[in-house]
């Protein structure tokens, strides 16, 4: 009772509070919430621009380097299984893009378990009167990932100028297909974190379908096993986001036997998936009961 009251109290104080910061209109909406809580992650962050920019340079350089593992290859053979170096430039830098997005935005639940359930702090999170999503998406706003983006930004700009074939009628499909691989990579580190109410230990395992799907994400998947094809095609829909789109904007057949317009559509799967973690993760929290102390 007397914490029911206390909660009360808190949430009139915070409802107060926001009357007096809005000007009286009212709660603050989710939106300005995320917008405040991001500007104070932004400003934290580029407090020391000199090692800032030297970490941005850093993960450009890095993540660069490994497209040059891909370059070598077909440097030395030309083609493989009837694609060339500006086919799989695109594919690359599409996985890469979404990613360095997702990894931006989802900082709050890829450190969930560490931060938030272990140490009991996620108890304080329910207390605040705003979706527990809001809350883990303004954790940080990480701007490391920037590096990224930018090389995989670089690379699907160099794969669309080296491929011969690209059908310029469908890149329009470009940005459909990056918010869809985006919010796909997002929904992975929400189902991470909604693992946690199970188990807060070997969530490393986890990393097979982040940091292990972007690294598949960056091949076709005729090179994988029928079972795998059909696992991330249906079940973790990366090569629906990414490889399919990529088919479409680049005219490029199938050899499995996909018509190209399933590219146009495909990255909607991204969404669904998405909203099915969303839905795993509050139902997580609504069994929620306490990390104790």
């Amino acid at each position: 009772m007397f914490l029911a009251a206390g909660t009360d109290r808190y949430r009139a104080g915070v409802d107060e509070s926001h009357r007096v910061e809005d000007g009286g209109s009212g709660r603050m909406n989710a939106f300005t919430l995320y917008r405040r809580m991001a500007g104070a992650s932004i400003k934290a962050q580029l407090r020391y621009p000199g090692t800032f920019a030297l970490q941005l340079v850093g993960n450009f350089v890095t993540t660069l380097l490994s497209f040059f593992g891909i370059w070598s290859l077909f440097h030395r053979f030309g083609s493989i299984a009837g694609w060339d170096i500006g086919a799989v430039a695109v594919l690359y830098g599409l996985v890469n893009v979404s990613f360095s997005v997702a990894e931006t935005l989802g900082r709050g639940f890829d450190v969930f378990g560490s931060e938030y359930v272990k140490t009991g702090s996620f108890d304080r999170l329910l207390l605040r009167p705003r979706s527990t999503l809001v809350l883990l998406l303004g954790h940080e706003l990480r701007l490391r990932p920037i590096g990224r983006f930018l090389q995989g930004a670089f690379v699907l700009g160099a794969g669309f100028w080296l491929s011969p074939h690209v059908s310029w009628n469908t890149v329009w499909l470009l940005p459909w297909a990056v918010a869809g691989g985006a919010v796909m990579f997002l929904g992975i580190l929400i189902g991470q974190a909604a693992l946690c109410f199970i188990t807060v230990e070997g969530l490393e395992v986890v990393n097979v379908l982040t940091y292990g799907g972007m690294e598949a994400g960056q091949y076709p998947i005729t090179m994988f096993a029928r079972w795998l094809r059909r696992f991330l095609t249906w079940a973790l829909p990366l090569s629906a986001v990414c490889y399919y789109p990529t088919l479409a904007m680049l005219n490029h057949p199938d050899p499995l036997g996909m018509p190209l317009w399933f590219g146009l559509l495909s990255p909607a799967m991204g969404f669904i998936f998405l909203a099915l973690m969303v839905l795993w993760w509050r139902r997580g929290v609504a069994g929620y009961v306490s990390s104790g102390s």
